[in-house]
Parts: C-alpha cells; structure tokens; sequence
C-alpha cells in the first residue's frame, strides 16, 4: 500500500467511526453528511467521492461495524480461554450488539428498511453463519456440544439464549444479566437435568 492509499484508507476509517457514532446517537434521519465530514475531519465532497450517498456511506458504515464486532468474535474463538469462557464472552457481546441494533432499525426511513434487512439476512449468511459453524466445530472437538447435535440446532438453541439476553438488556437488568452468566452457562451446556456444575 503506498503513501496515497494509506492516507485514502485513514480517511476512509476517519468517516466510518465518525459516520457509526453519529448515527447510532441520533439516528439516520437527523445526521447529515457536514456533520459526519466535520466529525471526521474531512471535506463533504470527500465523503461523496467515496461513498456516492447518504444511504450507501450508511450501509458501509454498519457493514464494517458489523465486521468489527465480528472480528472480536473470532479474536475470542482463536484465544486460549475455556470454551465456556469463550462462549460467555461471545453471548454478552453480542447481547449487546443485538441491543445497539433493535435500538438502530427504528431510526431507520421506513422505505429503505426492507433493503437493510436484505443486506443483513446477506450479512448472515456470509459471514455470520460460517463463524458459527467453526464455533460449533470447536465445541464438540473439545466436548462441550454433542457431536449429533446440527449446526442449525445449535444455532436456534444459541438464539434462543441470545434473545433472553438482549430483553434483558437494559439499565440495571444488564448487570444482573453478567453476574448471572455461570449459571445461565449451566443451563446452556446442560440444561435443566443436567451436571450440577460446570468443569471448565
């Protein structure tokens, strides 16, 4: 990479952290692209160089959030911890992903919310769905998921889990939802009738 492009990507990294911020606060709608230039310290002009419209640098934006946070996941997955810690670590994350997300969509102009599902539903299956399967493939290598339970059992088992995180989510809920995380990793691994305690 050389000189030009490494200035062009900076600023490019510059416009998404600044262009995420402003939209997750206030909303699409209410942020306009001066506001992202001037946060980003960047021109107006520069941002239409780049991303041609609003919509598209809003898009962009969220699809490297979204890697982002992706990117912490794998980080997890790939660390030395327990794979009950990991998998603590990877629900709270992404619990409060999910929140920042349901809380985002509303902001979102109604016409154009079919096209960021689509991209969503797209985001999944390419990226989301294969971190998964490998999340799946290391937990029943080391013992912890039945190795004839389906990656798409386990999936729905894990969204199950995940959507009682995220009601929860909220104000002092959120911290009583942390301190309850071993037992609520009891009852993922072992449900209801399983081990009485969790040998990490």
């Amino acid at each position: 990479m050389n000189g030009y492009e490494r200035r062009k990507q900076k600023k490019i990294e510059q416009i998404f952290s600044a262009s995420i911020e402003l939209f997750f606060k206030y909303g699409f709608q209410k942020v306009s692209v001066n506001e992202i230039a001037y946060k980003a310290n960047v021109s107006p002009a520069t941002i239409y160089n780049y991303f041609g419209t609003k919509e598209q640098l809003y898009t962009d934006s969220l699809i490297n959030w979204l890697d982002k946070q992706l990117e912490q996941y794998e980080n997890i997955l790939s660390s030395e911890l327990s794979f009950v810690e990991k998998t603590k670590k990877i629900m709270l994350l992404e619990a409060n992903n999910l929140k920042i997300l349901a809380d985002e969509f509303p902001k979102f102009p109604s016409a154009d919310l079919r096209g960021l599902i689509q991209m969503m539903d797209g985001y999944n299956e390419q990226k989301v769905v294969p971190f998964f399967k490998k999340y799946v493939a290391l937990g029943k290598q080391e013992g912890f998921i039945r190795k004839d339970q389906t990656e798409e059992i386990m999936m729905r088992y894990f969204t199950l889990f995940q959507n009682e995180l995220v009601r929860k989510w909220e104000g002092s809920s959120q911290k009583q939802t942390t301190e309850n995380m071993d037992q609520l990793m009891e009852l993922f691994f072992y449900g209801v009738a399983g081990q009485p305690q969790l040998q990490e």
